[in-house]
Order: structure tokens, then C-alpha cells, then sequence
């Protein structure tokens, strides 16, 4: 099922405090970019996070889990993208705070590519 207009739009204007985001299409949903770098990944009208080691943690503990699907009958995923929690995308303070997380985690992932594989607009 692909990403409805609705979720879409409300998940940028709700991120509007963080600066300009590029919502492009990829595959069956949307990635959702700062500075060139993606940090999120809607599907189905669910949102899912960058995440690294220790932001995993508060995706653990809200009882979320990693993006997976079945492709030729098989479980595949994005074990770096993990599920935002119904009750924060229902929380405008919340929802920013975990953005901003994704974003940092994303940006620092980007940074730690060799220079030519980088995204980041201005990384060196």
C-alpha cells in the first residue's frame, strides 16, 4: 500500500521546526531527506527512523521493531530503520524530538563514509 498524501503532508508540516525536508518516492513508499541524506522511510502510512546503536534502545523499550517485508516468499528489511511509535507521532514535541534524533544519527553515518560515497551537502 503506498504512502497516502495525508500522512505525508501532516509528517512535513509537523517537521517544519526542523528546516527544509525533501520527501522523494522510492520503491513502494517515500524517504524522507535533510541536506541530501535520508533519515526516514514511510510505507503504509508508518513511519520508520534512522537508528544506530544507542538510539535503538528507545525504539526497543517503546515496543517498536525494524522494517521488514516478504519478497519471494522471503523476510528481508532495513534492520537501521525502525517503527516511530503510534504515540509519538500524536505528540508534536515528540515527534520533532525523535526526528532530530534520526537525522543526527543519519548525519553521522553519512560522515562516517569515505568522501566520495557521501550525501551530505557541504561534508568534506
Amino acid at each position: 500500500m503506498p504512502v497516502s498524501p495525508e500522512f505525508r503532508d501532516y509528517l512535513l508540516e509537523m517537521l517544519e521546526p526542523l528546516g527544509a525536508i525533501v520527501a522523494r518516492r522510492m520503491f513502494s513508499g517515500v524517504g524522507l531527506f535533510r541536506h541530501g541524506v535520508m533519515f526516514a522511510y514511510l510505507v503504509d502510512d508508518t513511519a520508520y527512523l534512522k537508528t544506530d546503536a544507542d538510539s535503538r534502545r528507545a525504539f526497543e523499550a517503546a515496543g517498536s521493531g525494524p522494517f521488514v517485508y516478504s519478497r519471494a516468499g522471503r523476510r528481508r528489511g532495513l534492520p537501521g530503520y525502525w517503527r516511530l511509535p503510534d504515540e509519538v507521532l500524536e505528540d508534536a514535541d515528540s515527534l520533532v524530538e525523535w526526528v532530530a534524533g534520526a537525522i543526527e544519527v543519519a548525519f553521522d553515518a553519512d560522515a562516517a563514509k569515505p568522501p566520495g560515497k557521501r550525501r551530505r551537502a557541504g561534508s568534506a
